[in-house]
């Protein structure tokens, strides 16, 4: 590993996750090994600390950092953290009750600054964007399903409709549901597992809620107006924004990048055949090249608008996020979905900044904590 002595007027990093008994700690080590690569190059030290380890009332914690190689792990003792960076992977770890007491610890301790405290839910976030007449108008009409009541209301304004579980990641569980009156099967249900489809059809809306009901099982689900999207040569495409803290402590575009849908898929998300484009050129083949200027010069504007109302809505202390937002066929932007613990993008010189924003915002917030 690239590194250099750390310096003492720097704060302190920690890297925040869960224990693993098999693996040490949990997460993707890649991407942590890179976030510790570059804090170190910037004099910083950071490494990865379990909630387990965290013992907020000790001077010393156990902290792990990647060997030399990048291959091993180490344990090792490491100064209490001044800023944590909250990048526990998944819902059902951070609503452990150890996990979630230990956050809270976290949140309240006097010289330690926590962001990103937790996950977004989808519903809350389009509650907050409605509550903003700036915000709301880049928001789908939007309902939560609670029984085929919510369908038949949606449905007679909306020819095309995406249920999404609340509390879904990376496109899983999402559903497309297209009505036709003029077929003897007018129900046309699309279901996303994996890179496939599955399509339902049925006659009445009995049947069709027996299968959705079957589908989400237990799970809180929204549905949603389906925008029709620009296409690029005939699939389309939304754009994946990455918003972070600076090192004024106030909130900057880090990259724009397109995610164009896969073949038969309903969703962009790569992990389910989607691709990884550049913006203008998406764009460009739809509007043109003035109108796609146009367009690329809104999304940093609507963006930080967004995640503004976001931060304020949520009342809680954010330092990154990421955020789709679909362009329709008139050139209009549409919020579709933020995350909270967004995923590295794999652009070079959006991924080389993203890293870099990670310990310029920190060091603000130690700033602060002064």
């Amino acid at each position: 590993m690239n590194s250099r002595i750390p310096d003492p007027s720097k704060p302190v990093i920690a890297i925040l996750t869960t224990s693993d008994r098999v693996k040490q700690f949990r997460g993707n080590r890649n991407n942590f090994r890179d976030i510790i690569r570059t804090g170190r190059e910037m004099g910083f030290l950071v490494y990865v600390v379990t909630t387990r380890d965290l013992k907020l009332e000790e001077r010393t914690v156990n902290g792990y950092v990647p060997s030399p190689s990048g291959k091993l792990w180490y344990s090792i003792p490491v100064p209490l953290p001044q800023v944590i960076y909250n990048r526990i992977s998944n819902r059902e770890e951070e609503e452990k009750a150890p996990v979630a007491r230990k956050i809270a610890e976290c949140l309240e301790h006097d010289h330690i600054k926590l962001y990103n405290p937790r996950f977004f839910n989808k519903w809350d976030l389009f509650e907050w964007l409605k509550a903003s007449r700036a915000t709301s108008k880049h928001v789908p009409k939007t309902r939560r399903l609670r029984s085929s009541n919510t369908l038949i209301a949606m449905l007679s304004t909306h020819d095309s409709l995406y249920l999404k579980p609340e509390s879904g990641k990376a496109g899983k569980g999402i559903m497309r549901l297209k009505y036709r009156e003029d077929v003897s099967l007018p129900y046309r249900l699309q279901i996303q597992s994996g890179k496939k489809n599955a399509t339902y059809k049925a006659a009445s809306m009995d049947r069709l809620w027996a299968r959705i009901s079957k589908e989400k099982k237990q799970s809180r689900y929204i549905v949603q107006q389906a925008i029709q999207l620009a296409t690029h040569h005939g699939r389309p495409f939304d754009l994946r924004v990455l918003l972070q803290k600076n090192s004024r402590g106030g909130w900057a575009v880090t990259g724009i990048g397109a995610r164009l849908a896969g073949a038969r898929s309903i969703t962009t998300h790569v992990p389910r055949g989607g691709s990884i484009e550049e913006p203008a050129t998406m764009l460009e083949g739809t509007f043109g090249p003035e109108r796609a200027a146009a367009i690329l010069k809104n999304v940093p504007t609507t963006a930080l608008l967004i995640a503004r109302q976001i931060e304020r809505a949520s009342e809680m202390m954010l330092g990154e996020m990421s955020m789709d937002l679909g362009v329709d066929e008139a050139g209009d932007l549409w919020f579709f979905e933020a995350n909270s613990r967004p995923m590295k993008f794999d652009e070079p010189a959006i991924r080389k900044l993203s890293l870099e924003r990670i310990f310029q915002y920190s060091q603000h917030l130690a700033r602060m904590n002064k």
